[in-house]
């Protein structure tokens, strides 16, 4: 872009259930000129074509380079293993990217990638779509509004009957949503996982998955994920020394419950390792949000850090870091939930 007033020209690669959320919000927001679709499968590509005559529609990303002249922007909603090959052309092409979770399927992949944006002086962002969640934005205020006191534990639950993946296992699809959330509340990356997993299904591909982190502080994360239980969750609960704070995402009335009850070590009684408890119980309460879609704050965010050339919230080391982790998960569930050191940088 020549200026602040432009509009982006933007393509969107992978137009398949989550692209066409994408492909709603690019054709609606103003700051945005949609140039183009890269669709690899054939039949979605003449259903695309019809629908939007006044965009081009191509069978690759070097295709729509090639046909519709500068591209400003791409945004890759492929399957995740086609994720590292896109974004690299993308970026060589000299356009901003902002591509779904996850980044890579390894981090030393994703490392490149963000030290390739970062040769090219662009933005490379990743769809960590709860980042951009006001119910979580509430929770973390909460914590450091010091609501929560000191952090015990974190859990999530997120299971469902499918929707199974081809290109993953629901580790990667499924663990990825709540240990990004997990970072963004603690303000920490874990240190050390260990989880036990099992392929009832498809041999090989997980399914189901126990996942526990540790951060720093002695804060525990733990991970419920399955594509196997009919009953539908997407909770994540702080469990703190003050009150317990649930999310849950499905509940579209009371997104957030905060319950005023904890337990608290108030003073050591003599030498010998007696302690007094002090409990507390109150009311529960759900706070008023201000709730917008997700996707499109996500969108926006992007488009103000390319606007102002500005790291994104979820960057594309924020990506990496999210990488290093899910690996360590899929290593650790490999060796029967031995305890398993993520590497940091």
């Amino acid at each position: 872009m020549n200026g602040a007033s432009l509009r982006l020209r933007t393509a969107l690669v992978g137009c398949g259930y989550w692209g066409r959320n994408y492909l709603r919000l690019l054709g609606e927001l103003s700051s945005v000129e949609l140039v183009g679709v890269a669709e690899s499968e054939p039949r979605r590509r003449q259903e695309l074509a019809a629908a939007n005559p006044s965009i081009a529609v191509a069978s690759s990303l070097e295709e729509l380079i090639a046909g519709n002249g500068r591209i400003d922007a791409v945004v890759v909603a492929t399957e995740a293993t086609a994720h590292e090959p896109v974004i690299r052309a993308a970026l060589e092409a000299g356009c901003h990217v902002l591509a779904e979770k996850p980044l890579t399927l390894k981090a030393s992949a994703g490392e490149e990638l963000c030290r390739l944006a970062e040769s090219r002086g662009a933005i490379l962002m990743v769809g960590h779509t709860f980042l951009f969640n006001t119910a979580v934005w509430r929770l973390r205020e909460l914590i450091q509004e010091s609501r929560v006191g000191r952090i015990y534990y974190l859990h999530a639950s997120r299971t469902h009957l499918g929707p199974i993946r081809e290109d993953v296992d629901a580790i990667w699809d499924l663990a990825a949503h709540d240990i990004s959330m997990f970072d963004y509340l603690v303000g920490a990356r874990p240190s050390t996982v260990s989880a036990v997993a099992a392929d009832y299904l498809r041999p090989g591909r997980h399914d189901v998955a126990f996942i526990t982190l540790q951060y720093p502080g002695g804060v525990l994360g733990h991970v419920q994920i399955s594509w196997l239980d009919a009953n539908k969750e997407r909770r994540l609960a702080i469990v703190g020394e003050r009150c317990r704070i649930v999310f849950d995402d499905l509940n579209n009335l009371e997104k957030i419950r905060i319950y005023e009850k904890g337990i608290a070590v108030q003073r050591a009684v003599d030498s010998f390792g007696e302690f007094q408890y002090l409990l507390r119980d109150g009311d529960i309460i759900s706070p008023k949000l201000n709730l917008r879609e997700p996707l499109r704050v996500q969108v926006e965010e992007f488009l103000g850090a390319v606007r102002e050339r500005r790291p994104p919230v979820s960057d594309g080391w924020t990506g990496v870091e999210i990488v290093r982790t899910l690996e360590a998960v899929q290593h650790s569930a490999t060796m029967g939930g031995a305890p398993v050191t993520i590497r940091s940088e």
